[in-house]
């Protein structure tokens, strides 16, 4: 369920606009509007329902996915803070998006955020940014699946999670994982036992070390990108990831 931790005030008494002293910005969009707290498991959006709303992630994990006709899962994206959710729905959604772990969030009705894009040249710059950035990482994501092997694909989803690091020392860093191992093998089209055998592989070469529930050290940054296949100095993926966020987010 989703819990408002503000009461709503009437839609035509609630700004959209930052102050003007405020350099526009999509994130800014969202400010005067209630955080409210999605309990881990709780969806804010369902696969097939009308897309109304846009969503701001101020903290927490959220996953978007998609069902086969089969029962199977298809994770397409993490979603992380500063990412909006439903910028890119047509009038229903594609996926379904759900609570990782408790996350909270502001909402704007969709016919007012495409408004206030519409109305400033700055914001629909930004808009225009965001929406080639998720294409561009949809675009990546298709190339792993396609054509990277099981290691591949875990070494470049913890890879792209590493950049998102708010510090790297050197050739080490933390990272938060509050994604189960199961969600990581709908993600990468794997099973479950093929991530578990993955992770105790990069564990045991040093690569990898559990450093608490929800966090993971990164002991070996280069050699993860090698054998992601990526080049350890090269940004190209957490890059599309950057300016997305940074679209989204006050200058």
């Amino acid at each position: 369920m989703i819990v408002a931790s503000a009461a709503l005030r009437p839609s035509g008494l609630q700004p959209i606009l930052a102050p003007a002293a405020a350099a526009p910005s999509l994130h800014a969009l969202f400010q005067r509007q209630p955080v409210e707290t999605v309990e881990p498991g709780a969806a804010i959006a369902w696969e097939g329902d009308p897309a109304d709303h846009v969503f701001a992630i101020e903290s927490g994990v959220m996953r978007a996915f998609r069902v086969l006709p089969d029962g199977r899962r298809v994770i397409v994206a993490f979603l992380y803070p500063g990412d909006l959710v439903g910028v890119a729905a047509a009038d229903l959604h594609a996926c379904t998006v759900e609570a990782v772990n408790a996350v909270r969030l502001r909402r704007l009705g969709r016919n007012r955020f495409r408004e206030a894009v519409e109305a400033s040249p700055t914001l629909w710059s930004q808009y225009t940014t965001l929406l080639c950035a998720e294409m561009a990482a949809a675009q990546d994501h298709a190339v792993v699946l396609a054509r990277k092997s099981a290691e591949e694909r875990v070494c470049n989803l913890l890879l792209r999670l590493a950049r998102r690091a708010d510090e790297i020392c050197g050739n080490a860093c933390v990272i938060d994982l509050p994604i189960s191992r199961l969600d990581m093998a709908d993600h990468l089209g794997l099973t479950i036992e093929t991530v578990s055998r993955t992770m105790t592989n990069l564990a045991g070469r040093g690569i990898v070390a559990a450093n608490g529930r929800h966090t993971l050290a990164i002991r070996r940054l280069a050699m993860l990108a090698n054998l992601a296949g990526e080049d350890a100095g090269a940004d190209n993926r957490g890059s599309t990831s950057r300016a997305a966020r940074q679209a989204a987010r006050p200058h």
